[in-house]
């Protein structure tokens, strides 16, 4: 049996990811794929609970080293009970976010570093990594317009934060992409959701190609 691929949307609030995730999945399904469609933090029981701990901290909330642990912890459930038995049927996993947005968000907005973030992905995870991480960039005017449309006036624990902290996430993204060219595909957000979804499926077409063969 073929093992499935591995692909993962990244990006800052407000980019598009999960809209665009599920129109690849659908696309995906359509070419005869068989597809898991899943999220970060998230994607199993053990992995919901802590997201809910996460964005909704209890108290005065998390600080960067135990936020860092506990997206860790989120991801090591959704590998070992979810992502990799898919890929080892042969089903493609598609996830709203995965490693890069741990190493974005906490490894260099909040300064954990990100040597500190792989290194607990190694322990958690095995060092498991998408075959195809797509990097959704939007202006900032785009995203915030998305997230009034998607949130109104309320925003999680994460959202919430400033435009510096957001600014930094945003950077670090396409930093990731000009390091490891090979692994990340930046797509431009702007525009309408049929247009977007066009240049990501562009970008995941050699996949698809290698899969019809």
């Amino acid at each position: 049996m073929m093992h499935g691929k591995f692909i993962a949307l990244e990006g800052g609030e407000g980019a598009g990811k999960s809209t665009q995730a599920r129109l690849l999945a659908s696309a995906l399904r359509e070419c005869g794929i068989e597809v898991d469609a899943t999220r970060e933090p998230g994607g199993t029981p053990g992995a919901e609970a802590i997201r809910q701990l996460i964005l909704d901290p209890p108290g005065e909330g998390w600080g960067a080293p135990s936020e860092a642990l506990l997206f860790a912890a989120a991801r090591a459930d959704h590998v070992e009970k979810r992502i990799r038995p898919a890929l080892a049927r042969g089903t493609w996993i598609v996830s709203d976010r995965f490693l890069d947005s741990s190493r974005a968000y906490q490894g260099f907005a909040l300064s954990i570093g990100d040597e500190a973030v792989r290194t607990l992905h190694k322990i958690g995870s095995q060092d498991l990594l998408p075959d195809l991480t797509i990097v959704l960039a939007a202006e900032e005017a785009t995203s915030s317009l998305r997230l009034r449309q998607r949130d109104g006036d309320t925003s999680d624990a994460i959202g919430g934060r400033g435009r510096e902290y957001h600014e930094a996430v945003n950077r670090a993204f396409l930093n990731f992409a000009e390091r490891e060219p090979s692994r990340f595909a930046v797509i431009s957000g702007e525009g309408g959701v049929e247009g977007v979804h066009r240049r990501v499926m562009d970008a995941v077409l050699p996949l698809i190609d290698a899969f019809k063969l």
